[in-house]
């Protein structure tokens, strides 16, 4: 295997502070040239947003960089090491095992991003994998980061993706692709486990100190900083596993090394949108016992934030043992505040801009009819959007059910006094039209891998753009799957 060197004239702006880190953090290493790559998308918008030039990421220079055939001046790539609980059992030693990071770059609003390839070549942590990546995978994360993002939640960017000109073998030969992933950082749950598992205190606080630079800059300040880190841990994964329940996300692989401490979702591999909706859905076909299902997603978040927690111990107090009470106080406010953002969410998706004492009842009660009635879960709430939500009553099987809540819903609406327009275009702010239905996600997928036709993934790109506009042109990208469409199970792709 060779590594390829610097390629002179392609600089990019690079800080590169976790590489100043200490050697064991990380394998300094440089991707593994690929045979023939070919630009699929560059992220135009996202470039201008790093104050990169898209014109220069779309030049030969450029898609050099971005398959792993040149390194820009000023980047340091590594893989970085990690741990991690994946599906309740630990792994001690995980890392990049098809990923590098090249830096870091501050973006024009002074964010600190990284900047990272996946699909760049095997490393010392690739556990007998080819580190590469397929194709459909790549494209996969490229539609659902992008929609995420469109959808207003905490995410990953996609910057770019690249053909190969190579074969990556999985159940089945498939093209290879790589992928520029930007991120506030890469750092994750199964990174601190990684050191607390090797007892290595010095590495632990020294990793502390970097998420609190980074992410939590008030942590610093606090009596107790590292308590004060857990803390803002907590209400970043609070927040985000919340919105993710407002917009039917499943993550789908919620193992403690997909788990990123600035509160981004991370890893698109088996994810998925629920079409209808029921609380116990699953998609991911390496998840056979539901422990990922949608409606365990919080018990999940709280799981895993008790296994950061337990590696901050021995930088709370001396003996660590004495800082389980102060941890155990700090984990008790997961279920609070990720009550909290659920209710100002599922308000807004009713429409309610006053509190009242019945109203999170009121969102699961809904849940209820939907899950009893076999409702779409994103049409029911954009139809509720429409004037008087009348459209809603026709996504559900028997509708008697609703039509009890929508009584209820009314008399609690008739409590405030909002004009009808403000309050739909409220509604309409909280409730996409267009989502990554997972049928359009497919055909995309085979589209651009069985016949190199990336026309369904441009459009399918250029819709999840503006997921909240009513895009009559796209109208057809609006219906839940027909029978024969329906997608059962979505795989890793790793």
């Amino acid at each position: 295997m060779s590594f390829t060197e610097p390629l002179a004239g392609l600089q990019i702006d690079f800080d590169n502070s976790y590489a100043r880190l200490a050697d064991r953090f990380y394998v300094r290493q440089g991707p593994v040239p690929v045979a023939a790559p070919r630009l699929v998308k560059v992220n135009t918008a996202l470039a201008v947003e790093l104050g990169l030039d898209p014109a220069l990421l779309a030049s030969a220079a450029g898609v050099a960089m971005l398959s792993g055939n040149s390194v820009p001046t000023g980047a340091e790539p590594l893989a970085a090491a990690y741990a991690g609980h994946q599906f309740g059992g630990f792994s001690p030693l995980l890392g990049d095992g098809r990923a590098l990071l090249l830096g870091e770059v501050v973006d024009r609003r002074g964010h600190r991003r990284d900047m990272q390839l996946k699909g760049s070549g095997p490393t010392p942590f690739s556990r007998r994998g080819d580190g590469r990546a397929a194709l459909g995978p790549v494209l996969r994360e490229y539609i659902i980061s992008e929609a995420m993002a469109a959808l207003g939640v905490p995410t990953t960017r996609a910057l770019a993706a690249v053909t190969t000109g190579e074969i990556v073998q999985r159940e089945m030969p498939q093209p290879g692709g790589v992928l520029t992933r930007i991120a506030a950082s890469h750092i994750r749950v199964g990174t601190f486990q990684y050191f607390a598992a090797r007892g290595d205190v010095e590495a632990l606080k020294a990793l502390a100190d970097h998420v609190i630079a980074r992410h939590y800059p008030d942590a610093a300040y606090a009596d107790k900083p590292y308590l004060a880190l857990l803390d803002g841990v907590i209400g970043a994964q609070a927040r985000l596993v919340a919105q993710w329940m407002l917009i039917g996300f499943i993550h789908g692989v919620m193992n403690t090394d997909n788990c990123a401490v600035s509160g981004e979702t991370i890893d698109y591999g088996p994810c998925a949108f629920m079409d209808t909706y029921h609380p116990e859905m699953v998609y991911s076909s390496i998840d056979m016992n539901g422990r990922y299902a949608y409606a365990n997603q919080p018990g999940i978040a709280l799981w895993n934030l008790t296994r950061f927690a337990e590696t901050l111990l021995p930088l709370i107090a001396d003996p660590a043992d004495a800082a389980i009470p102060e941890a155990q106080a700090r984990l008790e406010g997961f279920a609070p505040a990720y009550k909290d953002a659920l209710l100002a969410g599922a308000r807004k998706k009713l429409g309610l801009v006053t509190e009242g004492a019945d109203d999170l009842s009121l969102y699961e009660d809904l849940l209820g009819c939907m899950d009893r009635g076999n409702a779409d879960f994103t049409l029911t709430f954009r139809a509720l959007s429409q004037g008087d939500g009348a459209g809603a009553r026709d996504q559900f099987d028997n509708p008697a059910g609703f039509d009890v809540w929508a009584a209820r819903w009314h008399g609690r609406l008739a409590m405030e006094e909002v004009a009808a327009a403000v309050r739909s275009n409220l509604m309409r702010g909280s409730n996409p039209a267009f989502i990554p239905r997972n049928h359009r996600v497919e055909a995309a997928l085979t589209a651009a891998v069985s016949s190199g036709d990336f026309a369904p993934f441009e459009t399918l790109v250029a819709v999840l753009a503006h997921p909240y506009d009513d895009q009559p042109e796209a109208a057809g990208y609006l219906a839940p799957p027909a029978e024969h469409e329906i997608v059962r199970a979505t795989f890793c792709g790793t």
